[in-house]
């Protein structure tokens, strides 16, 4: 019991370290030996849990700095933006807040983060939403709805740690929660959306028609060219039974964007971006290893599962609740992935779950509260479209409902189908 309290303290002392700023990454190693510490593993039992954990996530870091030639291209190259573009021009102004959503779920669902996401759509629809005198909150709920709605079922990080720590094919972690997305991005639009729009409008401002300019943009079907390639890949596993490793596939895919969109030229600054953002990650992976560690090798998963019950619903309840507590800890969907799969990975399993819908459940879980103020997709996301710390936090129950609606939609499937 002792262990469990220490890790909550540490995991605790971790979230307090940053909110007050402190980088994320000491901060999580730091709660990591004072959680060890005062749960009575010893210095040298500290240290072995700590690098127990940092081992167990390693072979997911090495997927996801090769994830990082694919989410270079499809930035550097402008082929993010030919997609969002493309979609918000067919849509049409009646359909904005449809194709903002649809346009982020779709980048963040072929490999970008959705925070990059989220800035790549941004000036397309400050454009439109000055000519319709559409608000910020409607804007930028509909951007960020559509980027969970794609993050769950996208070759992202968040994705590959989970399938990693459960031992489950990417592929099928990924097919797992398309319908949650696609009845999520439904929701978001047409019940979560209006319920905002109630709450803050504005006139129109006179700026006349604004048109989207793509022309300098490569077509859509080269810039979608890459992500199709990476998907045909994985998916070889379900229908062939051929296994293509996501080492293999996501550089492969970024290949093949480069390629086709004829930006040759910018392969290394492409792949050097996609490094650089995926270094952040892992970096921070490392040190959410470590404190998962010590989680794991605490009772705290024992402390969880007994608060939870031992029936049928407290099995298929702890994956998503886990992902949520540590997306909550860390305001991180990708950290708190990470932590939950990693520590209560076993417990999961042992209860019945299925690898494929544990990583998926967790996976999931792990959106409903990563937008808090104390990470940086807070920050990123509101200031993408100029809005403050005081209005950006009204929207964060709005962010919660959709991650909530999410997670129920994959519970229910999985009840269904799992």
């Amino acid at each position: 019991m002792n262990s469990a309290f220490g890790a909550i303290i540490g995991l605790l002392l971790a979230i307090v370290l940053i909110i007050r700023r402190f980088s994320p990454v000491y901060s999580l190693l730091l709660g990591a030996i004072v959680g060890g510490l005062l749960g009575g593993m010893g210095l040298d039992g500290t240290v072995a849990n700590m690098i127990s954990g940092v081992k167990d996530i390693t072979p997911a870091i090495v997927r996801i700095i090769a994830a990082g030639v694919l989410s270079g291209v499809l930035i550097k190259t402008g082929a993010a933006a030919s997609i969002s573009h493309t979609i918000i021009n067919r849509l049409g102004d009646r359909h904005l807040y449809l194709a903002l959503a649809l346009s982020t779920m779709l980048l963040t669902a072929v490999g970008v983060f959705i925070d990059v996401a989220v800035i790549t759509v941004a000036p397309i629809a400050i454009i439109i939403s000055q000519r319709l005198g559409i608000n910020k909150f409607g804007m930028l709920l509909a951007m960020v709805g559509g980027g969970k709605c794609g993050n769950i079922i996208s070759p992202n990080p968040n994705t590959i740690i989970a399938a990693e720590n459960f031992g489950a094919p990417l592929s099928s972690v990924m097919l797992a929660n398309v319908a949650s997305a696609i009845i999520g991005l439904i929701i978001t639009v047409y019940v979560i959306l209006p319920l905002l729009s109630r709450r803050d409008k504005r006139q129109a401002s006179d700026t006349g028609e604004v048109s989207v300019n793509d022309e300098s943009l490569p077509s859509f079907w080269a810039s979608i060219s890459g992500p199709v390639v990476v998907m045909a890949l994985l998916m070889l596993r379900p229908i062939a039974g051929i296994a293509i490793d996501p080492l293999i596939a996501l550089p492969v895919g970024g290949i093949v964007g480069i390629l086709a969109t004829r930006q040759w030229r910018r392969t290394a600054e492409s792949i050097s971006y996609g490094l650089e953002k995926m270094s952040v990650v892992a970096v921070l992976l490392v040190s959410t290893g470590a404190i998962a560690g010590i989680i794991k090798a605490s009772t705290l998963t024992d402390m969880l599962i007994s608060v939870l019950g031992s029936g049928e619903s407290a099995k298929v309840l702890l994956a998503p609740l886990s992902g949520a507590i540590m997306s909550a800890a860390t305001a991180s969907t990708t950290a708190g992935a990470t932590i939950a799969s990693a520590s209560f990975s076993e417990a999961i399993l042992a209860s019945g779950v299925s690898a494929v819908w544990g990583a998926a459940l967790v996976n999931v879980g792990a959106t409903v509260l990563d937008h808090l103020p104390h990470g940086s997709f807070f920050h990123a996301t509101g200031g993408s479209v100029e809005m403050g710390i005081k209005e950006r936090l009204k929207l964060i129950p709005y962010e919660s409902l959709v991650g909530l609606v999410l997670t129920i939609c994959s519970v229910v499937t999985y009840l269904i189908v799992g």
